[in-house]
């Protein structure tokens, strides 16, 4: 899990970000790259368009898991038994073409003494969604930020998913979809709270 929580850090932590004007006419050259003119009047704003979404897609990089959870709740009366929150929708960009990744989450704990509020959960899938990605990394990121802060019993994640890098170009496989799951704590070492879990996820 160490090596995992060590990528939590923003990236502006490791080098210097650039500027929105080298950002928009890094832009500009893509488009010169891919055959159009930068200059003609539709691509006029489309650099600063550009940067402006990027700003959005990867807020990811501006946010901390830590700090989303860092309030618990401990007023519980002696539950202990499975929290899911399944069907979480999330947008993220493959890492090797940036390109989109487009999914859902089902996220599970099993509470030593504390709760997370519900919204908490849905908010750390956003937060490494909204970085470059795969969805294996994805979902190891989610259950180590839960794990490392809230000290669960366990944690369950399973994320399902479909990768425009593999629709939109490459093999061209429209509909595809993949599935990872990772789990800790008592969901990896107890078979039957793994079932219960998958049960509870795919119970549409």
């Amino acid at each position: 899990m160490d090596a995992i929580v060590k990528n939590f850090p923003a990236s502006k932590e490791v080098q210097a970000r650039p500027s929105q004007q080298e950002a928009e006419e890094a832009v500009r050259v893509l488009l010169r790259w891919a055959g159009d003119d930068p200059a003609r009047e539709g691509l006029l704003d489309t650099p600063k368009r550009v940067a402006a979404a990027y700003g959005e897609l990867f807020a990811g990089y501006e946010q901390s898991p830590e700090d989303v959870l860092g309030r618990t709740f401990e007023e519980v009366s002696g539950y202990d038994d499975i929290v899911l929150v399944r069907d979480i929708p999330f947008f993220s960009h493959c890492e090797h073409h940036m390109l989109p990744i487009i999914g859902k989450a089902h996220v599970a704990y099993l509470p030593n003494g504390r709760v997370l509020g519900l919204s908490k959960i849905a908010r750390v899938v956003e937060i490494f969604g909204r970085r470059l990605q795969t969805q294996e990394n994805l979902t190891a990121q989610i259950a180590a930020a839960i794990d490392e802060t809230l000290k669960p019993r366990g944690v369950a994640v399973m994320i399902e998913a479909e990768h425009m890098c593999m629709e939109m170009r490459g093999v061209q496989k429209q509909g595809s979809h993949t599935t990872t799951t990772t789990f800790t704590g008592e969901f990896k070492t107890n078979a039957a709270e793994q079932a219960r879990f998958f049960m509870l996820a795919r119970n549409r």
